[in-house]
């Protein structure tokens, strides 16, 4: 009678164990996964400021080059307008 008794206390602490032991490895899990969504969603956050900076960054280079060229070209037209005249007065 005592032997099943403390068998059944084993069992019951077994199953406890396993509980326990279930509930610790769903919050290491729970806790891991979060962790890698945690550093996945950084990555990628970091990753498109780095793609959005690098698009203003290349939009401002051809701003400066586009205003780079358009006053090259209002110099040149300018210049020739204003010398074509004179060459041909000399």
């Amino acid at each position: 009678m005592h032997t099943h008794d403390f068998l059944l206390l084993l069992l019951l602490l077994l199953l406890l164990s396993y509980e326990v032991v279930a509930e610790v490895v769903v919050v290491v899990v729970v806790v891991v996964v979060v962790m890698v969504v945690v550093v996945i969603v950084v990555v990628l956050v970091v990753l498109v400021v780095v793609v959005i900076m690098m698009m203003v960054m290349v939009m401002v280079e051809v701003m400066v080059v586009m205003v780079i060229v358009i006053v090259v070209e209002v110099a040149v037209v300018l210049v020739t307008q204003f010398l074509t005249p004179l060459l041909f007065y000399f």
